[in-house]
């Protein structure tokens, strides 16, 4: 059994081929922007150009526009190849590959749009202990509970609330067999962890106009 992974919902853009639980191949690039370019070369260079029964890909919270990247990626391949698609939460994976070796609690702290952070807490086995959340940084650090703190924005949070340890980890698709098999899903909606920066206008009610011109 094959299986694809795609990461691309933050600054880094990774994919990996994994066949009987080990990794064939794989590539990880912190691009900040420019998914959308990467993303389907790194994916041919591998081999098989990639081609798996299994695709796991990122579901965020992240980039808008690389999330958005990776889904339809993902899906246009689950598509052509009749593969079994399935998504999983950013901030598992990097729950996931902060804990290896660790055996501890891990909160995960992200850098979110508008000088927020993501931040969300995972017990010892992989699992979430809250719910994702996007904060201002004084909150972000004041719900981050645990010693461990992993993330791109790890370093900044425990330099806000004063105590604790780092691992400034990207999440890399290359880690994905870390993940809890029980954080993969089905539904493919987007983690966003705050709401888009556009909202789509009300709709006017319609206007029913008589023959006499009066509504």
């Amino acid at each position: 059994m094959r299986v694809l992974g795609i990461e691309c919902a933050t600054a880094a853009c990774s994919v990996a081929l994994f066949e009987g639980g080990r990794l064939v191949a794989g590539a990880f690039e912190e691009i900040g922007r420019g998914h959308a370019e990467r993303l389907v070369p790194l994916i041919a260079q591998l081999p098989d150009k990639g081609r798996a029964d299994h695709i796991r890909v990122s579901l965020g919270p992240g980039s808008f526009t690389g999330i958005r990247i990776g889904l339809a990626a993902a899906r246009a391949l689950a598509l052509a190849w009749r593969a079994e698609l399935a998504g999983y939460p950013t901030l598992a994976l990097i729950a996931a590959m902060a804990r290896e070796g660790e055996g501890v609690p891990i909160s995960v702290a992200n850098t979110a749009g508008h000088g927020e952070w993501f931040v969300q807490d995972f017990d010892p086995h992989g699992l979430a202990e809250t719910e994702l959340s996007s904060l201002p940084p004084e909150r972000a650090a004041a719900a981050a509970r645990h010693q461990v703190v992993a993330g791109s924005a790890a370093d900044a949070l425990v330099r806000r609330r004063g105590w604790g340890r780092t691992l400034p980890l990207l999440p890399d698709a290359r880690r994905l067999l870390l993940l809890p098999a029980a954080l993969l899903t089905p539904s493919l909606s987007p983690l966003y962890g705050r709401p888009p920066d556009a909202s789509i206008p009300a709709t006017k009610p319609n206007l029913v106009v008589s023959e006499r011109g009066q509504q």
